[in-house]
């Protein structure tokens, strides 16, 4: 039984893990930490002056790249959770290593989640006491706010008794933490499909997509971030062989659900395409040979599915950096698909199918500079968590004994 440390010693390991760090470190350390300060001004900033003044969201356009970025962040939070969760809650042993690693991602991504929904939302703090002493229960929005609030209590909780190796109450809240992921994550997903004036999002399909990509997403972060949390550390990950054969088994599941997404977006284009449905119609349109067509067959079919699938497939796992770069390239073509399916939902006008001369044409919609310094603080914000999470938790290794 190994001895309890004193507070000292654990607050000397601590800092010598911090000052282990080389020049990279510190810099990249530097860069997310400065860029997060920028973002946090240019949301104050936003909120004092007014939205409108600050960010290039309309009356007809009302949500922006913040809201798409918030959904990248809690998708890839709740992917996180389902598929660390394959291992030290449901007891699959190849999953295992990955657990500790998983867990605080998925607790950064959630927070990097928050913050930019906080400078979307005009007054933040006034929603949160709302949500308490004014509850909708008939509101999507009031439920996925609440169900994620619980969620990250839960895995907060799971990641530290997986810190303290107490296996059951980790079980307790994973498992929990993965059902309130996944309820939370439909009702994300009922806040498109139930609205019935954008036929683009309208319909079940929404909640169910949602959770199917989250975990495809969270097979794409586990592999980048592991490849990176190595690197930081000045390990090889090639020596690890039990977390090598278990970044193995989440490309293996990271290609069943690329698979999946391809047949659900695929079906979603039919849908959209046959017997030309209104406002369906020419948002589909819009993506296949409209003004966001680049960002559909290069971004979302390319980076996103079609060439990870083919590369994860060919390389049997064997060549780790490309593997790397391979959910380096599928992470940026995903927040890519999460932008189009934000703001293509919006930019066909309501009244377009009734031909109104008015809404003719597309909606227009650029980010303003505010709001993608706000949406670089996201990413910067998760960055600086997981740098700092490394030397913090000596590189999140798992016991043997789990």
């Amino acid at each position: 039984m190994s001895r309890k440390l004193t507070l000292n010693e654990i607050e000397a390991g601590i800092a010598d893990r911090l000052l282990s760090g080389g020049m990279a470190y510190y810099l990249a350390v530097l860069v997310c930490g400065g860029l997060v300060l920028a973002a946090t001004a240019a949301g104050v900033y936003s909120m004092v002056v007014g939205h409108e003044h600050t960010y290039n969201v309309t009356r007809e356009v009302p949500w922006g790249i913040l809201i798409a970025t918030y959904v990248f962040f809690v998708v890839t939070s709740t992917g996180l959770c389902l598929v660390s969760s394959i291992g030290h809650v449901f007891g699959v042993e190849s999953y295992m290593p990955i657990a500790k690693r998983s867990v605080f991602l998925s607790i950064a991504t959630i927070l990097a989640g928050f913050f930019v929904i906080a400078f979307e939302i005009k007054i933040p703090w006034r929603m949160a006491v709302y949500n308490v002493i004014s509850p909708n229960l008939t509101s999507n929005i009031w439920w996925m706010g609440t169900l994620y609030g619980i969620y990250l209590v839960l895995m907060l909780f799971e990641f530290l008794f997986l810190n303290l190796n107490k296996h059951k109450p980790a079980v307790a809240c994973g498992f929990g933490g993965a059902i309130a992921g996944i309820a939370a994550h439909s009702n994300l997903g009922a806040v498109f499909g139930l609205l019935m004036g954008r036929e683009f999002w309208h319909g079940p399909y929404m909640s169910i997509y949602f959770i199917a990509s989250a975990a495809m997403t969270g097979t794409a972060v586990i592999i980048l971030f592991h490849w990176l949390g190595y690197k930081v550390n000045g390990e090889k990950l090639e020596l690890d062989t039990p977390m090598v054969k278990s970044l193995d088994q989440v490309r293996k599941l990271g290609i069943l659900l690329i698979c999946v997404i391809i047949f659900f977006t695929i079906w979603k284009m039919v849908a959209g395409v046959a017997g030309m449905p209104g406002g369906k119609y020419e948002a589909i349109m819009a993506l296949v040979k409209g003004p966001y067509a680049f960002n559909f067959w290069f971004f979302e079919a390319g980076c996103a599915l079609l060439i990870p699938l083919a590369v994860w497939v060919l390389s049997k796992g064997k060549n780790l950096t490309l593997m790397f770069a391979t959910s380096a390239m599928m992470i940026i073509g995903i927040f890519i698909m999460r932008y189009d399916l934000v703001i293509v939902g919006e930019v066909i006008p309501v009244y377009h199918e009734l031909g109104v001369n008015e809404f003719q044409h597309i909606l227009p919609y650029k980010p303003s500079f505010y709001e993608i310094i706000i949406t670089l603080g996201g990413f910067c914000l998760a960055g600086f968590l997981f740098l700092l999470g490394e030397k913090l938790f000596a590189g999140h290794k798992v016991e043997a004994h789990h």
